[in-house]
């Protein structure tokens, strides 16, 4: 039996020998350049799998050390994505509430190698943990004795039950028992750490004779707690701080006041929000907040309130668990010392230059105006509108905007995808309207088809 001829394709020599060898890309200088910014194993992992893109031909051999660069380049060392917030939610959970601002943002590189954390420079000596932002909170907030930072609210709340209630009664009225996202209960979180809920009171009506019955030689300390992502209304009744202090006082009992947003003064524009020193000075022993709520600043458990009580609570081996880091204390130091945060600034904007803004880019994308309320969000200041305005665009635009480069994540109403530049820094409102052609197609139609009564 006569064998077949060798066809002129076995005889070519195999594109594959053309793939470079792994040395040979490594010391590419685009490529040997990356591994400042990413590590020796992301450069090698994107090596390896140009290689492998090559051996099946799904890329050309010649074109694999272009192909590694590439990727390389458009890596960046953390996963982490960069958002512009067009929902008008300044303290947006998702996007990891509060933008921290230029100066803290600084403070967080200069923080970033060897600092001053726990020293004294002049004697040389170990000092205590994040003095100067202590002081910073102090002369923030001069109605508390002392100030303690831990690494978030529900961390402050375990240091604080435990410290006061652990194997005791936390009495508290079952109007504040709250969940907020995620399916997360404070109640559950409490009673984690060993103490003993005492519930007092109906969900709507609590009176201070019921916490007068519920105090006794096993209460660990009266919590109260701001339903900050709630509002009940109507048939209701709730004891204040000064009646609280006064039975407190009177029985031996610390009253704790969580608050949550994160005010540490009044806010004219969020009359029923609570704030630290007003709390403070109505009789809480102890404030807790967050820090990147309305405050504006890094994620944090802010404890302020009586010195005595915040040394008992430093001074707890929990404390050590829920200590926060060099970065967060720096970046709390600077956001209390600094310019106003941009959560403040989102806030108190001025709804007819948002108005001028908006219109603006709205001219440019033939889209329509309406009027459209922001929100505080993060369960601070509930139901309160912030008055503004948003560009009315398509609603098969807002999934798009989500993944193009940049992210902008808008609102979804009422069957329309609504931006609005409250949360958006002015410098930024050009990549908006880059962002928005590039999904809508320069010269295309923006505008919403459909009839729109509340456009302008």
């Amino acid at each position: 039996m006569t064998a077949d001829p060798k066809t002129p394709e076995a005889d070519a020599p195999d594109p594959r020998r053309h793939i470079p060898r792994t040395d040979h890309l490594l010391a590419d200088p685009a490529i040997a350049g990356a591994r400042k910014h990413l590590g020796d194993n992301i450069v090698r992992d994107t090596v390896r799998r140009a290689q492998d893109a090559a051996r099946v031909g799904e890329i050309d051999p010649a074109d694999v050390a272009r192909a590694v660069a590439e990727s390389l380049a458009a890596r960046a060392p953390t996963s982490a994505r960069p958002v512009l917030n067009a929902t008008g939610v300044i303290v947006h959970t998702n996007l990891g509430r509060a933008p921290l601002s230029v100066a803290a943002r600084d403070a967080v590189l200069a923080a970033a190698g060897y600092v001053d954390v726990e020293l004294d420079l002049v004697t040389g000596t170990r000092s205590r943990r994040g003095t100067s932002t202590r002081e910073a909170l102090l002369r923030a907030c001069p109605a508390a004795g002392d100030a303690l930072v831990v690494n978030n609210g529900a961390a402050a709340l375990v240091l604080t039950t435990t410290a006061l209630a652990i194997g005791r009664e936390v009495v508290m009225s079952r109007g504040e028992m709250i969940e907020i996202g995620a399916g997360f209960r404070l109640t559950d979180l409490m009673a984690s750490t060993g103490a003993r809920l005492r519930e007092i009171g109906t969900t709507n009506r609590t009176h201070l004779r019921d916490y007068a019955d519920a105090i006794g030689p096993d209460t660990g300390c009266v919590l109260k707690v701001h339903p900050s992502n709630f509002r009940v209304e109507g048939f209701t009744s709730e004891v204040g701080l000064p009646q609280l202090h006064e039975l407190c006082a009177e029985r031996g009992v610390p009253l704790v006041a969580d608050l949550g947003s994160g005010l540490l003064r009044p806010d004219p524009l969020l009359p029923d929000e609570p704030d630290a020193t007003s709390a403070l000075r109505a009789g809480a022993d102890l404030v807790i907040a967050s820090g990147d709520k309305l405050l504006g600043g890094p994620q944090a458990g802010i404890m302020l309130g009586d010195a005595d009580l915040i040394a008992r609570l430093s001074k707890h081996p929990l404390a050590r668990a829920v200590r926060t880091d060099k970065l967060t204390l720096a970046a709390l130091e600077a956001t209390l010392d600094g310019p106003l945060p941009p959560v403040t600034s989102y806030l108190h904007t001025d709804p007819a230059r948002l108005r001028e803004r908006t219109e603006a880019l709205a001219a440019q994308l033939d889209a329509p105006v309406v009027a459209h309320d922001g929100r505080v969000g993060g369960g601070g200041a509930p139901g309160v509108p912030l008055p503004g305005w948003a560009i009315r665009l398509p609603h098969h635009l807002a999934g798009l905007l989500r993944v193009g480069n940049p992210a902008v994540l808008p609102r979804v109403h009422d069957g329309a995808c609504l931006v609005d530049l409250r949360c958006i820094p002015e410098s930024d409102d050009d990549a908006v309207l880059a962002a928005i052609r590039a999904v809508a197609h320069v010269g295309g139609n923006t505008g919403d088809d459909a009839e729109n009564p509340g456009a302008t």
